[in-house]
């Protein structure tokens, strides 16, 4: 690159439970700029997975951040073309990167199943992920497949 690296923007941590990742999720929620919306669909989410998960001695947020985990990838394919031929390349994945797949499958997904209110499908998308199932959670393994498939490339790697 010619200059420098941009600047990383400090994100403030939600005003509920004081987390960064929170207001992280929410603003990949938000359309349009209604952040306020975004933050009342996704409170109403985790009340949702609280009523529905009564029986464990986890928090919702907690129940939220462990369904983000299992739906992480470690590695992913890009393209890398050598003399002539496109291969599909397995490359780790870099922790900012991680974070960001996550959160954007995991709402990808959400917004594609079939309930009544957002934060209905969201609460029903994070216990998916919870439960090591779900959209999200196939495309982290299908992801993870597909690197594996291709090991065989690791070389082209650089």
């Amino acid at each position: 690159m010619r200059k420098d690296k941009p600047k990383k923007i400090i994100l403030l941590p939600d005003p509920k439970f004081n987390d960064t990742l929170v207001t992280r999720f929410v603003n990949n929620l938000m359309l349009v700029g209604k952040k306020s919306l975004a933050y009342n669909i996704f409170y109403d989410a985790l009340e949702i997975v609280g009523t529905k998960t009564e029986g464990s001695e986890e928090t919702p947020l907690e129940i939220w951040k462990k369904a983000l985990e299992n739906i992480t990838p470690m590695v992913e394919v890009k393209s890398r073309r050598v003399g002539g031929a496109t291969f599909q390349v397995p490359h780790e994945v870099r922790p900012d990167r991680k974070i960001s797949l996550s959160i954007k499958n995991m709402i990808h997904f959400s917004r594609k199943r079939s309930g009544k209110s957002m934060s209905e499908k969201l609460a029903a998308e994070i216990i998916a992920a919870y439960n090591e199932e779900g959209g999200a959670f196939k495309k982290k393994e299908g992801t993870h497949k597909m690197a594996e498939a291709n090991k065989a490339f690791a070389h082209f790697r650089f």
